[in-house]
Parts: C-alpha cells; sequence; structure tokens
C-alpha cells in the first residue's frame, strides 16, 4: 500500500499526505521550489532572511509573541529551514489542533507585515548567526568548498548572503523575492500522523486564495573550468578543516544508489575506510566521512574531515589514496553488503516518525516532481551490484579534477595544489 497520496488544489498548490492513524499527532509542512539559488546578486541571503520574517507578526497576530504563544497554547513545536534549492516550514502538534497549526502557518506564509521596524532589528540577528558560523569552521568549510565548485553565481553564494546584502535590505526587497518565487505552482502542503477529515477542504479556505502565474526557474548552473582547485580561509587554530571531493551527479541521476552505497564504503559509519584508516589505524582525524550533494542540474561527491594541522598532508594523502583504490578494485561482497544494510537501516530510521516521512516525501515532490515510494527506495538499493559502484567510481574519479577546501593556518595554495597533482 502506497505511503504517499497527492493530490493538487485548484490554484496548483500540490498536497502531500502519509497517513499514520497509530500516532497520536500531526506534522503538517508546507515546502517551495525557493532557496537561495533563487537570489539576485544585490539580494544574497534574502531567501533565509525572509524565512526569519515570517515568524515576526502577521495582521492577526502582529507580533512574534503572538505567533508563538498560539503555538505554545497546543503543545506544538514549529520552525523552518533554508536550502539552495527549497524552503520549508513546519508545526508538530496534537491530531486534535491540525487546524490551528495549519491556520498559523499558512497565516504567517500569506499575511506577514515585514514591518520596517522588525526588519532592522533581525539584521542584528542575521549578522550574529554569520558570526556564529564564521566561529563554526567544521560547518564554514563547507561554504569555502562550495564557492570553489562553482564560483560567482546562486550555488556559490552563502545561504546566510553577505553583511552587505543583509544590511542593505529593505521591505521592497522581501515583496519582490516573495512576488517572484512564493507562488502556487511552486508550494507544496505537507501533512503525516493523524491527519483527521476534512483536509482538503480546510487548505481550498487556506490557500485556494493564492493566485497561479507563471514563474520561470532560476539559471542554470555554470561549472567553473578555469582558476586554481584549492581554496584557503586562513585563520589561527589547532585543526584544519577539509572538503576534497569532485563534481558529481544531479539529484535525479539514474546511478544515485550506487553513488549512495559508493559514499557508505568511503566514509558512511565508523567501519568504514575512511574512518578506519584515518581515525582508527593513524589517529589523523577526529571525523572523517564521504558524502553526495546533489542539485537539480549539478552535484558534487566529497570527504571531510578534521585534522591536525601538522599532519594535514598525510590526511590528504590518506584520503587520495582511498579513492583511487574504490575506483581501481570492486568492493568485495561483505563489504558492499555492510553498506547496503547500513543505507537502508538508515533510510528506514528516518522515516520512523511522520515528521521524518513527510520531509522525505516533499523533498522529492519539490525538486523532482515525484515521489518515489519507500519499498522502491529500498528494492533500487538492492539492486546495486559491485560492478555498479566501480562503474560510478570510476566515471567520477579517474582522471577527473579533485577540488580541496581548507579552513587552518595555510596560506599557500600551491603547496596544496601539488598534493592533488602527486
Amino acid at each position: 500500500m502506497p505511503v504517499f497520496s497527492k493530490t493538487t488544489l485548484a490554484n496548483g498548490v500540490r498536497v502531500v499526505t502519509a497517513p499514520n492513524p497509530q500516532v497520536g499527532s500531526v506534522s503538517c509542512f508546507v515546502m517551495l521550489a525557493a532557496g537561495s539559488r533563487y537570489e539576485t546578486p544585490d539580494a544574497k541571503g534574502i531567501a533565509h532572511f525572509a524565512e526569519h520574517m515570517f515568524f515576526k507578526g502577521t495582521e492577526r497576530r502582529p507580533t512574534a509573541r503572538a505567533i508563538s504563544a498560539e503555538i505554545d497554547a497546543i503543545g506544538g513545536e514549529f520552525n523552518a529551514f533554508t536550502g539552495k534549492e527549497l524552503t520549508g516550514y513546519y508545526v508538530r502538534c496534537g491530531s486534535e489542533t491540525r487546524d490551528i497549526a495549519l491556520d498559523v502557518l499558512t497565516d504567517m506564509l500569506r499575511n506577514s507585515r515585514f514591518d520596517p521596524a522588525e526588519i532592522e532589528k533581525e539584521k542584528g540577528v542575521i549578522l550574529e548567526e554569520m558570526n556564529v558560523y564564521l566561529d563554526t569552521p567544521q560547518r564554514y568549510v563547507g561554504s569555502v568548498y562550495d564557492r570553489l565548485l562553482y564560483g560567482d553565481q546562486p550555488l556559490g553564494w552563502d545561504i546566510l548572503g553577505t553583511r552587505e546584502t543583509i544590511e542593505a535590505a529593505t521591505r521592497e526587497t522581501f515583496l519582490s523575492y516573495l512576488e517572484s518565487w512564493y507562488r502556487p505552482e511552486r508550494m507544496v502542503v505537507g501533512v503525516a500522523g493523524r491527519i483527521g477529515d476534512g483536509l482538503l477542504e480546510r487548505l481550498e479556505d487556506l490557500l485556494g486564495g493564492l493566485e497561479p502565474r507563471p514563474t520561470g526557474a532560476p539559471a542554470p548552473v555554470q561549472l567553473p573550468s578555469a582558476g586554481s582547485s584549492v581554496a584557503l580561509h586562513t585563520r589561527a587554530s589547532e585543526q584544519a578543516h577539509l572538503v576534497l571531493g569532485v563534481r558529481g551527479y544531479p539529484i535525479g541521476h539514474p546511478d544515485r544508489y550506487a553513488l549512495q552505497l559508493l559514499t557508505v564504503v568511503l566514509g558512511g559509519g565508523m567501519s568504514s575506510r575512511l574512518f578506519t584508516e584515518i581515525r582508527e589505524r593513524r589517529g589523523l582525524a577526529y571525523y572523517v566521512h564521504a558524502g553526495s550533494a546533489a542539485y537539480t542540474d549539478t552535484g558534487t561527491v566529497y570527504a571531510s574531515a578534521g585534522v591536525d594541522v601538522d599532519r594535514v598532508d598525510e590526511a590528504i594523502a590518506t584520503i587520495l589514496g582511498e579513492l583511487r583504490t574504490i575506483a581501481r578494485e570492486p568492493v568485495p561482497a561483505d563489504e558492499l553488503e555492510k553498506a547496503r544494510g547500513y543505507a537502508k537501516g538508515r533510510f528506514v530510521l528516518r522515516l520512523e516518525s511522520p515528521q521524518g516521512t513527510i520531509q522525505y516525501g516533499l523533498r522529492r515532490e519539490v525538486l523532482e516532481g515525484e515521489i518515489e515510494e519507500p519499498d522502491e527506495v529500498l528494492r533500487q538499493l538492492d539492486a546495486v551490484s559491485a560492478e555498479d559502484v566501480q562503474r560510478v567510481a570510476r566515471d567520477l574519479l579517474e582522471g577527473k579534477r579533485l577540488y580541496l577546501a581548507l579552513v587552518g593556518p595555510f596560506d599557500d595554495p600551491e603547496r596544496f595544489e601539488r598534493l592533488l597533482a602527486a
């Protein structure tokens, strides 16, 4: 029996449901195909800034306290998140208060005031969030890597924006962005858990007044071909944080599951190759893992680690050695089965709650326009062979340009370019 059902309101808003009557709660989401990739150069960070401002007051609930007090009164929790290609808002609460949650959520998205005084206050909050991010090199190195990989275009920009664009933002900056992208055809409502009756009628009342209008699409990514393969963010520290990777596949690529098992073998757990070799055998790092990041038209495969600054060269050389080995030699059957079990188990755990289930479904619907049922995902993982993993490893790793981002006390990129070329 399918986990997900999808219907469409009269104005084009899609509604995805994942009923689970065994629980007593309901998770209500609105997710949009809109994020930092949809920004212009003079409005960097506006997608994330807007996410903050939706919580600052509407016509009916004029203050942030009025909004939060209504959710507190039902024992709910609410939050939001901004990515490069999507933005999500949600409320979780008891099933009997579903309609209150939906009313608050849609009121925020449709009727927020964007009061200039509140905007000015929130600028300080965003700027402090930037400072926290800069002071967390384990996270910040990802931004350095994105800038290296994609350059001066939306996928290469920080989601938080820049100090200059945040300080320059006005009420009109928000309204222009929302008018362009917060449209019914880019919006998907997701409800999971003990859903109750009359959901579609309720959503028609709340969202039916949104008028559809074609919105276009963000500019296709342009992959830089020139410039250094090394990006350094120099700062005094005892630990170096690095991301080493190659270009990968877009989100809907047919080899996505073979790629997933490839990254699990490399660095998907405490018995993975990178963890075993770099942390357990050599003691080079506290954390090390491998992964992939996919967008609608591009992607990357990478390893990341936090290492002793005096042994960073050895760590990079060891990661390069593991990348070459997995492209050169088939993954043994027992190791592949362990990776398969890891990937399947983590996926199942992710879907254990209504919130996890609906987030999975919404991401697929927003980014790909369809949802692959969980049973099909597990079947696809079961179908991956050692030959598939090696074929993908060769395709992505053999003879391909390597990219290295580093945060630490380094100022000589040529030193690391030589390591990559070795």
